[in-house]
C-alpha cells in the first residue's frame, strides 16, 4: 500500500469518527505542525488568556455555546459566499 492510500484510508476512517474525536484528532495534528510544543505560549498571550479568564470569573464575559459559535461562523461564511456570487 503507498503513501497517499494508506493516507486516505486513514482519512476515510477519521471522517466516520465523533466530532469531538475528529477534533481532537485535528488538533493533535496541527500541533505535530508546530514543532509538538503546544505548552509554550508568549506572554502576550498569557496576558489575553489571563484578562480573558478575569472576565469570566467576575462575570463580565458572555459565554457562547460552542455549537452556537459553529453556526453563526457557517452562516457567516455562506453570507460572504453569496456576496462575492454576486459580483
Amino acid at each position: 500500500m503507498n503513501t497517499m492510500s494508506t493516507a486516505s484510508k486513514i482519512i476515510d476512517d477519521a471522517m466516520s469518527l465523533p466530532e469531538a474525536d475528529r477534533s481532537y484528532l485535528a488538533a493533535k495534528l496541527l500541533e505535530s505542525l508546530d514543532g509538538g510544543q503546544p505548552d509554550e505560549i508568549s506572554p502576550e498571550w498569557r496576558e489575553e488568556l489571563s484578562r480573558r479568564v478575569r472576565e469570566i470569573d467576575e462575570g463580565r464575559a458572555t459565554m457562547v455555546p460552542h455549537t452556537q459559535v459553529i453556526a453563526n461562523a457557517r452562516a457567516r461564511v455562506q453570507e460572504v459566499r453569496r456576496s462575492k456570487q454576486s459580483v
